[in-house]
């Protein structure tokens, strides 16, 4: 008889599993006890971890095995959320107000109710920022769609979630690199416009970017969207220095418009203002351009403002940080330390 017609023809015979081995019983834990063995699991890992607040909890915990997230919340197993990564040195949140921006035009875009203004956001922030003791940190702020199925649908959830975590701020990569960064080019399609210019939860491609990178040897990887104009990295923002001495930087239809790409392009009209820079521009880069340029520049709230020295095993600006990329750092970290009017200072009044 023919098998061609048989549900499982294609795979062949089918013959259910059969599990012979002797397993361990697992425990059933109480609440009481399920608690007790995420408060006291360690890993290496958890150093980096200082304080967390979640609405599931309803406060803030500092043993880093508490800080889970519910395994019904979309965010978990849907990627529906939204959220942003600050800065914090000496006890100022760097660029505070254009996060938070950011974070509600994110959630906004995407239909997500947040019920915390910018002064409640504030506020939770800090005090978790001061539970975790370390006033050089960064933290992430989530806003999940929350709790309430494992199903696709958004309106499962009678809530949204909010989860905040300060955990360990490394040395930015010139700090730590100064000899400058590897690129090479990314192979993974960006997204589309419209999830480009949302920083929501949903990081496959992102990670993918990253993984990409790793495996080349290299520190950064760079994309390019379907027209071959140059697009964003990971979680970085590039741009270049071009032959005429112009700071060019993508246009806002394919990139999520960085708050560290933005207040460098602010604080780069020195540089034109003295002749480093001939102007600063917004628009599409080629490939063949970003091949030419005198300078490759990542920004990024943990690169700051990064030098490029190799694409694609290729040497940038003579294999060393070129003189824009050097200045860039300077007035963006003078920014991040010096300047009252773009920090939330944290610790004020304690």
């Amino acid at each position: 008889m023919s098998n061609l017609h048989h549900p499982h023809a294609a795979f062949g015979h089918f013959a259910a599993p059969r599990y012979t081995a002797r397993v361990t019983v697992l425990p059933q834990l109480t609440p009481h006890e399920a608690a007790a063995a995420l408060a006291a699991h360690r890993e290496p890992f958890h150093a980096g971890y200082y304080a967390f607040y979640s609405t599931a909890l309803g406060g803030i915990v500092t043993a880093p095995g508490l800080m889970v997230v519910p395994a019904d919340d979309h965010l978990v197993h849907r990627g529906d959320g939204v959220f942003e990564t600050l800065k914090c040195v000496a006890g100022g949140l760097y660029l505070w107000r254009e996060h938070v921006q950011r974070l509600l035009h994110s959630a906004k875009a995407i239909g997500l109710r947040v019920p915390w203004d910018e002064a409640r956001l504030a506020d939770i922030t800090a005090q978790v920022v001061r539970a975790g003791a370390h006033r050089d940190c960064l933290v992430r702020i989530i806003v999940s769609r929350g709790p309430g199925s494992l199903g696709i649908n958004p309106y499962d959830c009678p809530a949204p979630g909010l989860y905040v975590m300060a955990h360990e701020l490394k040395p930015s990569f010139m700090e730590a690199h100064p000899g400058g960064a590897r690129v090479v080019t990314s192979a993974i399609p960006v997204k589309a416009g419209f999830f480009a210019t949302i920083k929501s939860c949903n990081y496959l491609p992102n990670a993918l970017i990253k993984k990409e990178a790793a495996d080349a040897g290299a520190d950064f990887a760079l994309a390019y969207d379907e027209q071959g104009n140059l697009a964003e990295g990971a979680t970085e923002n590039f741009g270049i220095v071009d032959a005429d001495g112009r700071l060019r930087v993508p246009g806002a239809e394919r990139i999520l418009s960085g708050t560290t790409m933005n207040r460098a392009l602010e604080l780069a009209g020195v540089l034109v203002r003295d002749g480093r820079l001939s102007a600063i521009a917004r628009g599409s880069i080629s490939r063949d351009a970003v091949r030419a340029a005198r300078e490759v520049l990542v920004f990024g709230t943990t690169p700051d403002v990064t030098s490029v020295v190799s694409l694609d095993g290729a040497p940038v600006s003579g294999g060393v940080p070129g003189p824009v990329g050097r200045a860039l750092l300077a007035l963006v970290q003078r920014d991040i330390r010096g300047n009252s009017a773009v920090r939330f200072d944290v610790f004020k009044g304690e």
